[in-house]
């Protein structure tokens, strides 16, 4: 395997101060540049924003967002994590990550996806009744604007385009993933237009999903396509000690899983689920270093993956904890995680 890339994820999640006060979104946004900054610095590979259309997250048009990052960073790449497609339009969506890809000199990558919220849907006049037919439907017509030459196209969700064309033109063209949530046909989906694969994994172990990622490689295999890379996208927190890690980022996470879980009927979160979770059987990479590094190249052997993004901002975690998460993430974890995978290959 080439080197992976280690990146980050964050959904823009408002947090608070000092004194537990819930900060403005625009403070947010302001910390989230400098967050993208500091990962670029300490030589990270990506820096993804996500998009979100509730008050528990700021940022609603990653694509500025990462426009300000763009202007300010040298090397790492920039995206979102993920963009909704299915409540966008294609054209604006592909116009706009041209414009982002010629501000950050061909840094800009697109994870496309149908989101883990439905706000969008109504707020911009979408039927959920349509879910599937939206997000198929605009895949293609991404897909066909990826070419960068005219397009004709027609479907049921959105006018009918004939020889048009779209610009800016990129100078190389734009990477593209599709992130996925776990179900085969979104799998299979994601190989026949030819996107890499974004794996979500929020719960459970990541070898339970080992059967996605050889799905994935034999569908792009029967598509004819050439292999293209595979990701994966977790929570997680770094901290100096196992013990500080699990103690700063436990309020946090049961703040946010409790507000959400409220309105999808979960059980309230609990100390026991969360020891589970930052365990090897779960989803969370939280505690010092060593620990983190360790799980994550455990992780991209299981799965075979090119790159992990660590989502590292969760609920109420505040700024700071956060950028020294990202300081560790990048000058320990991520060369730890080399290490231990190049000690695979000899």
């Amino acid at each position: 395997m080439d080197e992976v890339e280690l990146g980050l994820d964050t959904f823009g999640d408002v947090t608070v101060g000092d004194d537990g006060t819930r900060i403005s979104d625009a403070q947010t946004i302001r910390d989230i540049v400098d967050q993208a900054v500091l990962a670029d610095q300490v030589g990270l590979s990506f820096f993804g924003v996500g998009e979100h259309h509730r008050h528990e997250f700021a940022v609603s048009s990653p694509e500025i967002v990462l426009a300000a990052i763009a202007a300010r960073t040298d090397r790492i790449h920039v995206g979102t994590a993920v963009t909704v497609l299915s409540s966008d339009d294609p054209v604006r969506v592909y116009e706009r990550f041209a414009t982002l890809d010629a501000i950050s000199r061909g840094r800009a990558e697109v994870i496309l996806g149908r989101g883990s919220f439905i706000e969008s849907f109504p707020l911009f006049g979408y039927d959920l009744s349509d879910y599937e037919v939206l997000f198929d439907e605009k895949l293609d017509l991404f897909s066909q604007l990826r070419t960068e030459q005219p397009v004709t196209w027609q479907g049921t969700t959105r006018a009918a385009l004939s020889d048009a064309d779209v610009f800016p033109k990129t100078e190389n063209g734009i990477r593209a993933w599709v992130g996925v949530g776990g179900s085969p046909e979104s799998v299979v989906r994601t190989a026949r237009h030819g996107y890499g694969l974004l794996l979500a994994i929020i719960g459970g172990a990541a070898a339970r999903f080992r059967p996605y990622v050889d799905l994935y490689h034999r569908s792009l295999d029967e598509f004819g396509r050439d292999r293209l890379p595979v990701g994966i996208h977790s929570p997680g927190h770094v901290a100096d000690t196992d013990a500080q890690a699990w103690e700063e980022l436990y309020p946090a996470m049961e703040a946010n899983r409790n507000a959400i879980g409220a309105e999808r009927g979960w059980p309230p979160y609990s100390r026991l689920q969360f020891q589970h979770d930052i365990g090897p059987e779960g989803a969370v990479y939280a505690g010092s270093p060593e620990t983190v590094a360790r799980k994550i190249a455990a992780t991209v052997r299981t799965l075979g993956a090119d790159r992990f993004d660590l989502k590292y901002a969760n609920g109420t975690l505040s700024h700071a904890r956060m950028m020294r998460s990202i300081e560790l993430y990048g000058s320990r974890v991520a060369p730890m995680v080399r290490d231990l995978l190049a000690s695979d290959a000899t």
